[in-house]
């Protein structure tokens, strides 16, 4: 250790010397070194150049370099100036300390490297390496000289080594970022985890607060010494650009909803893992601070022989407050409703959910991720059943019970259309989130680093009854307009019967498409997406009259392994009326809405970077396609 204070260290060196060096305003004396080596060869070469800089002896400092040599700084040895190689300018000395403990001296037969020398000044520090070549005299010269790290502060050892694990976290932190930009298939303006794999990623607890919206969604660490669930928050004043929130609802987070106590305060019913349906209230205008009421949980116990033992499950709870009483949802096979006149009073079991069953619904589908809230005439249980996905009912609460008139699903082929989660905003907007189920090779989602999506915020609202369509009108969001950039607009044109139009333009795999399509008797016609130039990979969205269907093909979107099914959902159009379909693609995520009263999902998984093409297609007969417009959508996630 070379400085102005002539400390004395001691250090093991390439495991073969010890030594201890000092300087003192330019001076150096060698303290101690053992057993020559050609390391200890380097190692002194090193010593008497900056001993020689710090004593002003400039031509023992230009005897040092090699004729070739040069540094990072693009100097060589003749545009070197006097003043660059020494320790002085004009007749001041600089105040200069130079560390060798941490060095490492590797000799390869001519070559060698020594580094890191770090050396101090009151402006900060630098790391150097230094490349050294024995030459034809015997001699070992410098050839190369950079610098290895910085810093632009003083530094001493407790500083060092608290910057330096700052380094080490932000490269991890980095390099995980890198990762998640490079991967071709995350999405960039659905929601998604922003680390790691979160199974289930369900969105939960969201509410319109003091002017932003709030959601919270789960994941899982740790951090505990256990797996557990916790409750990740965001905000966002536009439902695409998301602030991330500090954690505050930890450790067994499962499944619920946010409200408005009989105060005004923002509160959640939610699951308990191992203790039953509980409550928190906000204690914050962020959201971010939560207290669990000290009565929890609020699931009513029951004994072996009561009447109501095993009427109901402790699981996925809806709560809400009304006419000065609280209501809950208790999900499950036998979905019931709990009710209390205070929060931290007594819950006690009023008896089952729904009043009677609905025709072709199952009495034991159970009823999870719940939701019950009012549209236009009728209200809405909005729910999932883990064997059919989304889904949800229409018909009237009274008497503490549900009424339902009719049931609609959300997902068809499968359930990665999953636990839904809503919320009323500052326009009376009822705007609704679900998980999108990655059922890609899970594998594959490992290798990525990360797996968990939300769907585009829909705004729900109520439509005409129309069968197995449901009673609900459903569109995206108007904010999503605001990352819309270099639009497409074509002439109407005509789809001759069994062919493709490929559109000349449009491509991409972030993108919006918005067109109408006038059917005159086809018996299939749509748009195909994500198209390689040869039609290897594609995605097929097809409306099929006749059987009264809208579908997403999967089948050629990817390689094996990738997802291979088709969403087939209900659609019909009236008498006279045209398709209109508005296509979302957001890398590996395919949203459909038809005519605002119809939506589907899938995930995909092109291998090809060529596969961005966009085609339409009319089976026996032509079709015409008016109203045709485009955009890039702008990624909204920051990675």
């Amino acid at each position: 250790k070379m400085g102005k204070k002539g400390e004395q260290v001691q250090q093991n060196v390439n495991c073969c010397r010890y030594f201890a060096l000092s300087f003192n305003k330019g001076r150096m004396s060698k303290l101690e070194v053992q057993i020559v080596t050609v390391e200890t060869e380097v190692f002194e070469v090193m010593q008497a150049h900056l001993s020689a800089r710090m004593n002003g002896d400039i031509e023992r400092v230009k005897a040092s370099y090699a004729e070739d040599w040069s540094d990072d700084k693009g100097y060589t040895k003749n545009s070197l100036k006097d003043w660059h190689l020494s320790s002085a300018i004009g007749n001041s000395k600089l105040d200069i300390s130079i560390d060798f403990r941490t060095v490492e001296v590797v000799v390869e037969g001519h070559n060698a490297h020594i580094s890191p020398i770090r050396i101090d000044t009151l402006k900060g520090r630098t790391s150097q390496k230094y490349h050294l070549r024995k030459e034809t005299d015997g001699v070992w010269r410098i050839v190369y000289t950079q610098v290895v790290d910085w810093e632009s502060v003083p530094m001493d050892d407790e500083t060092q080594a608290l910057k330096d694990e700052i380094d080490r976290t932000a490269m991890v932190v980095r390099s995980h970022r890198e990762k998640l930009l490079r991967d071709r298939w995350r999405p960039g303006y659905h929601f998604v985890a922003p680390e790691g794999v979160a199974m289930p990623f369900d969105p939960n607890g969201a509410i319109y607060w003091k002017g932003r919206y709030h959601l919270f969604y789960i994941f899982q660490d740790k951090r505990f010494g256990k797996k557990s669930d916790h409750w990740g928050h965001i905000s966002s004043t536009d439902l695409f650009h998301w602030r991330h929130h500090t954690t505050g609802l930890l450790e067994g987070m499962y499944s619920g909803n946010c409200f408005l106590d009989e105060r005004g305060r923002p509160t959640i019913c939610y699951h308990q893992v191992g203790k039953g349906n509980s409550i928190a209230v906000a204690l914050d205008d962020n959201l971010d601070e939560w207290e669990k009421i000290a009565s929890n949980p609020i699931t009513p116990k029951t004994a072996e022989g009561s009447s109501t033992h095993e009427k109901y499950r402790s699981w996925d709870p809806f709560a809400w407050q009304v006419d000065g009483c609280y209501y809950a949802i208790f999900g499950g096979e036998h979905p019931a409703v709990a009710k209390s006149k205070t929060l931290d009073g007594e819950w006690n079991y009023v008896g089952d959910l729904f009043a009677h069953g609905v025709d072709g619904v199952s009495s034991q589908e159970d009823v999870s991720c719940a939701e019950l809230f009012r549209l236009g005439d009728r209200d809405v249980l909005l729910c999932i059943s883990h064997r059919l996905g989304c889904r949800y009912y229409l018909g009237e609460w009274k008497n503490e019970q549900f009424y339902p008139e009719s049931h609609a699903q959300m997902s068809w082929t499968d359930n990665i259309f999953f636990a839904p989660e809503t919320l009323l905003d500052n326009r009376n907007r009822r705007i609704m989130w679900a998980w999108i189920l990655d059922l890609s090779d899970i594998r594959a989602r490992f290798d990525s680093g990360w797996s968990g999506v939300m769907s585009l915020p829909r705004v729900i609202s109520r439509g005409s009854d129309r069968g197995a369509e449901g009673g609900l009108n459903i569109e995206v969001a108007e904010e999503i307009e605001k990352l819309r950039y270099q639009p497409v607009r074509l002439e109407d044109f005509e789809v001759l019967a069994d062919t493709d139009v490929v559109l000349e333009g449009v491509t991409g795999n972030s993108l919006e498409i918005s067109f109408t399509m006038e059917i005159s008797g086809a018996t299939e016609c749509g748009l195909k997406v994500c198209v390689s130039p040869d039609g290897e990979e594609q995605t097929s969205i097809a409306f099929a009259p006749k059987q009264g269907t809208l579908s997403i093909d999967t089948n050629k979107s990817g390689p094996i392994g990738t997802p291979k099914d088709i969403e087939v959902a209900p659609f019909s159009l009236d008498e006279n009326e045209a398709l209109e379909l508005r296509v979302f693609v957001d890398k590996s995520v395919i949203e459909v809405f038809a005519n605002k009263r119809q939506a589907l999902v899938r995930r995909i998984y092109p291998e090809r970077n060529d596969s961005l093409g966009v085609s339409f297609f009319s089976k026996g007969r032509d079709t015409r396609v008016s109203n045709f417009r485009s955009w890039n959508i702008s990624p909204s996630n920051p990675y």
